[in-house]
């Protein structure tokens, strides 16, 4: 009985396996790609623990300094990047939101386009709907760390400047900004990781086979940019004579 029933559903949806083991290999390889980053990055640099150390040494060269409009400046700038992706992603929302309501049209579009797979409407909605989950996930997080970085900028101007003969008695000051910056950094790096895989999200539109392609492709560039770039290279003064690369 469930199988005829799990069958008609299918049916209905003109949803295929392939339609499910693209889906089901986009969320394993988003989530599988966060834990194994941050499993890997305990072991080996990664952008993350490579520029926490360069936040706690701005952290150390902040309390020493009586004038601290560069921090505060610092401070504003990230914070400026959070919020254009937020607002962005409100833009997003918005706009997947009002698309619902275009279903056949955009049905219509998408099955004019060559190599595209003829989809029901509800499919439709359903892959809108996965990208508005997405969406939704990436503005928390970039709201989050709008947050985290607000309460940075309150501990930046509540520090106060440590005697010269020992200045390590506020290494539990310093440690906690840091680590809150860090925080920060976190749900960032997750926000913009949503907007990876949300590019990879929007190919199921197209074709499934295309989505798994997408997928794949995105972890290998988030690995590499995470722990292969030159720029983390550049990060942890290694060698630099290697071809350009990002």
């Amino acid at each position: 009985m469930d199988g005829i029933l799990s069958s008609r559903i299918l049916m209905e949806l003109s949803l295929t396996w392939l339609d499910i083991a693209g889906v089901i290999f986009f969320v394993f390889s988003w989530v599988g790609y966060a834990l194994f980053a941050q499993w890997h990055a305990r072991n080996e640099p990664s952008l993350h623990n490579t520029m926490d150390r360069y936040r706690r040494e701005w952290m150390l060269r902040m309390i020493e300094r009586d004038n601290r409009m560069v921090d505060v400046n610092i401070m504003r700038n990230l914070t400026r990047s959070s919020q254009f992706f937020a607002s962005t992603t409100m833009l997003v929302l918005g706009a997947l939101i009002a698309l619902l309501g275009y279903v056949q049209q955009a049905m219509d579009v998408v099955s004019g386009l060559p190599f595209t797979v003829k989809a029901s409407t509800r499919l439709l909605e359903i892959k809108v709907v996965m990208m508005v989950l997405i969406f939704v996930y990436a503005f928390f997080k970039f709201s989050w760390a709008i947050r985290q970085l607000g309460f940075s900028s309150t501990l930046i101007g509540a520090a106060p400047k440590p005697p010269k003969e020992n200045p390590e008695q506020y290494a539990a000051r310093i440690n906690r900004i840091a680590a809150v910056t860090s925080y920060a950094g976190t749900n960032f790096n997750d926000g913009l990781r949503a907007y990876y895989f949300a590019l990879a999200g929007m190919t199921w539109f197209l074709h499934p086979y295309l989505m798994l392609i997408a997928t794949a492709w995105v972890v290998y560039v988030l690995y590499h940019r995470e722990f292969a770039s030159k720029t983390l290279r550049a990060l942890i003064n290694e060698d630099l004579s290697s071809p350009p690369g990002s």
